[in-house]
């Protein structure tokens, strides 16, 4: 097989001839995840608050729309995204809070800064195991920055738009473990690797099976070929085997002796 190009049909041949096996694959991998997104992988929420980074004071009483200051608040957006993710931050967010019972550096795992372009507004979202403690760390984070950076660049230009509900009437699902992209994850995987071991094993097996095999290889006719019965064919066999015997035997009652 291995010396010989393979058309099409040879293709469907060999998945078709090792189908329960790409099946049993497929099945096993899709069972594993979702007993692993079910019942193993701890559910992730996510809690977020938007922040803005608006007017100065004094621009906002004079009233006075400045175009070079809003793109100059836009590009601070990239200055921001980064000192919120400092110690300068989460160190006093630590400090302040202790009933989150975490430190700076595993608080800022859980960050997530984010931007839509050309807007003034921040997306601050952390993730939790619990989506009451995302919301609480996720709320003092925002507070402690808009607190902070009139220390670190001396204006105030940062206000929170929404903060994160506390106790929303309804409470989001989790947004991890994602079932469904898990299930779709696993039946492609395990797709591609029960084709790859079909086409393996039918790449080292060098056997040949068929006349065809013989014809197409070896260039021989075949002279005999041995044929291989399963149980019922074997039992009808073995019937008219026993009904032949039957009859040759009742024939002698029929032969009589001259005297």
């Amino acid at each position: 097989m291995s010396a010989q190009e393979l058309d099409l049909r040879d293709y469907f041949q060999i998945v078709r001839k090792r189908l329960w096996m790409i099946v049993s694959i497929v099945i096993v991998a899709c069972i594993l995840a979702g007993i692993y997104s079910l019942y193993i992988k701890n559910p992730v929420y996510e809690a977020s608050t938007k922040i803005i980074v608006n007017q100065t004071p004094t621009q906002a009483s004079v009233g006075q729309l400045d175009l070079n200051q809003i793109n100059t608040n836009i590009q601070l957006i990239n200055t921001y995204k980064e000192i919120i993710k400092t110690p300068a931050i989460l160190d006093v967010v630590a400090k302040n809070y202790p009933q989150f019972g975490i430190t700076a550096e595993e608080m800022l795992k859980k960050v997530n800064v984010s931007s839509v372009n050309n807007t003034q507004v921040m997306t601050l979202v952390v993730r939790d195991n619990s989506y009451q403690r995302a919301a609480e760390i996720v709320n003092a984070i925002s507070l402690v920055f808009k607190q902070e950076i009139p220390s670190l660049f001396n204006v105030q230009n940062v206000s929170i738009l929404n903060e994160a509900k506390l106790n929303p009437p309804v409470e989001p699902g989790p947004v991890e473990p994602n079932v469904v992209m898990n299930l779709a994850i696993a039946f492609i995987v395990s797709l591609m690797i029960g084709l790859g071991i079909a086409f393996l094993l039918e790449y080292l097996d060098d056997t040949l099976k068929t006349e065809d095999d013989i014809k197409k290889y070896l260039g021989l006719p075949t002279i005999a070929m041995i044929t291989r019965l399963g149980q019922e064919e074997m039992k009808t066999t073995e019937q008219q085997q026993a009904q032949t015997q039957s009859r040759k035997a009742g024939e002698l009652e029929h032969v009589t002796a001259a005297k």
